[in-house]
């Protein structure tokens, strides 16, 4: 393959496709990448805000711990899948990528069925990446428009009684007192915040194509409304305002009163 406007997810594609019966399935977000209904492999960037760009794969007993005690800086165990042997590959640290495509290869020959296996070409030469992410493709609360929707939901939330800020999963949430009642979340290439609305109103609102239903949370009464490209400030502090309502203890509610 020529080289020439190469991204990391191109590379990471080639190397996973390049096997029989390889297929490419989004798994909770990211590409994941099974044969024979097997995962071997998936490609996560700053999953749940861990910063990192990486490969992890299926590897075969052993490898986990020889590299992450004995390898190069870039290896590392992931969470979730670490426990069952897998092996986690930072892929902006600098490792080199034919020695990443031998160990993708292993992964694929550890979980693919035989009658695949006698099939697998030689291993390709790979070229690398030779586009470099950003560190705001990495991390997209880095960028101005994401610091800006933080930055005023924040304000917001400052003002209502016994409230703080931190970070879940690598995204901005706000509490009333120990209960997350907003989160400023990135999904699918755009900014969202997500608030508690209760389920009675969620049909209704979602008439609306700015909002959605949220994965996970959405059966408890959570909604998610689109922000990356128009925000009504307006709107949004009054959405704030009834979802801390609905989490915030008796004591702060009258807090709240005094206050208005």
């Amino acid at each position: 393959m020529t080289s020439g406007g190469r991204t990391t997810g191109d590379v990471v594609r080639e190397l996973c496709l390049a096997v029989p019966g390889s297929e490419e399935v989004l798994s909770h977000g990211s590409p994941g990448f099974r044969v024979a209904g097997k995962s071997f492999a998936t490609y996560t960037v700053n999953h749940h805000g861990d910063g990192r760009v990486a490969l992890n794969i299926a590897s075969p007993p052993g490898v986990q711990q020889l590299l992450t005690e004995t390898g190069p800086d870039g290896y590392f165990i992931p969470p979730y899948v670490g426990p069952r042997g897998w092996l986690g590959i930072e892929l902006n640290k600098g490792l080199d990528w034919q020695e990443i495509a031998r160990l993708v290869r292993e992964a694929y020959e550890h979980v693919a069925p035989a009658s695949l296996l006698s099939e697998l070409p030689a291993t390709p030469v790979i070229e690398p990446p030779d586009i470099a992410m950003a560190p705001e493709d990495i991390d997209p609360f880095l960028r101005g428009r994401a610091r800006d929707i933080v930055g005023r939901t924040g304000e917001l939330c400052a003002k209502l009684p016994q409230t703080s800020e931190t970070v879940q999963f690598g995204s901005p949430v706000w509490k009333a007192g120990k209960k997350t009642f907003a989160g400023v979340h990135h999904s699918d290439g755009r900014l969202q915040l997500h608030i508690w609305v209760g389920v009675e109103r969620q049909s209704l609102m979602t008439e609306d194509p700015r909002y959605h239903i949220p994965a996970y949370t959405g059966h408890n009464g959570w909604i998610g409304l689109d922000v990356e490209d128009y925000v009504d400030w307006k709107e949004v502090r009054a959405l704030l305002l009834d979802s801390y309502r609905h989490f915030a203890l008796k004591r702060m509610l009258r807090q709240l009163g005094d206050a208005t």
